[in-house]
């Protein structure tokens, strides 16, 4: 009896902001790796969530949506979306029924040049009809006739068992990249910080998620117990005061949405504690971008 060849690779999702990466990158790993909001931006950085079997490792990457980069926070956001495409086995390109086709025109140009397997995929299908979602389709083969297109929705499920089939037929036969119990190649610390900028994008209106950065000051993990100490860096004084609100309510707000998160998401006791600090426009200045783990060239 013959042994099973042992498969891995790189999946990578990319596209245009709000489209839905995040929510099918969930779906696909089967945990919650990814933050999701409706708001633009929500990812920032590169989010590898590791799939195992006996026989097959599957590392699908969640990335920052693709924009115009307005400051330095926003280049090192499109320099990990490029990175997906020169290393991924297998590339997902995410569009919806309602972004504008010709949107981000030259990242599409480098997708169509990219050597590996293109899945093309059309979410949020429950908000076309079938006539508006052939014509769709066709417009996109013929500007990626290489990719395979399929219509999905990730929010419902709807064609993911499909993509999730057709990934594992098209990844190369490959050891192993990362130990087989592992989950994310992300500390502990991160999944913190992303709860808790969830919560700041949901809880706050206008400028102000795009302007906050978190950060993980302490984290001292007991056997039934968390103890979490954050900073929440903002550009301005202003922006300081409406974080932390009339009397502190708005910061109590959004650390009793996100210890209720944290506690679900490590399965013990959080005790969170969290201050809120300025650094002066912080998205420019290449030390700080440094320092939280965004890639400045």
């Amino acid at each position: 009896m013959t042994e099973a060849i042992h498969k891995s690779g790189f999946v990578n999702i990319v596209g245009n902001p709000n489209v839905g990466k995040s929510t099918l990158m969930n779906r696909l790993v089967g945990e919650r790796i990814s933050i999701i909001t409706s708001k633009a931006q929500t990812t920032r950085h590169r989010i590898l969530g590791i799939v195992n079997t006996e026989t097959m490792q599957i590392v699908y990457s969640d990335t920052p949506g693709v924009l115009r980069p307005n400051y330095k926070l926003q280049e090192s956001m499109l320099g990990f979306s490029e990175s997906a495409l020169g290393d991924a086995d297998v590339l997902l390109y995410m569009t919806d029924v309602v972004e504008k086709i010709d949107k981000n025109e030259d990242f599409l140009q480098r997708v169509a040049k990219v050597e590996c397997p293109v899945l093309l995929l059309i979410n949020k299908i429950d908000l076309s009809n079938q006539t508006s979602l052939e014509s769709l389709v066709e417009t996109w083969h013929a500007l990626l006739p290489k990719a395979e297109i399929c219509p999905i929705s990730a929010s419902t499920g709807f064609n993911v068992a499909l993509i999730q089939r057709r990934i594992e037929e098209l990844l190369p036969p490959s050891p192993p990249y990362f130990e087989k119990d592992a989950l994310t190649d992300r500390p502990a610390r991160f999944f913190v910080t992303e709860i808790i900028r969830e919560k700041i994008l949901l809880y706050y209106q206008k400028e102000i998620p795009y302007s906050v950065e978190v950060i993980v000051e302490q984290f001292a993990e007991e056997t039934t117990t968390i103890h979490i100490k954050s900073l929440i860096i903002v550009e301005r004084e202003s922006q300081k005061g409406i974080i932390i609100g009339h009397q502190g309510q708005a910061l109590k707000k959004v650390g009793m949405m996100a210890r209720k998160d944290l506690e679900k998401f490590f399965e013990k006791k959080i005790f969170l504690e969290m201050f809120v600090k300025v650094e002066t426009d912080w998205r420019n200045r290449d030390n700080i971008l440094r320092t939280f783990g965004y890639q400045i060239d």
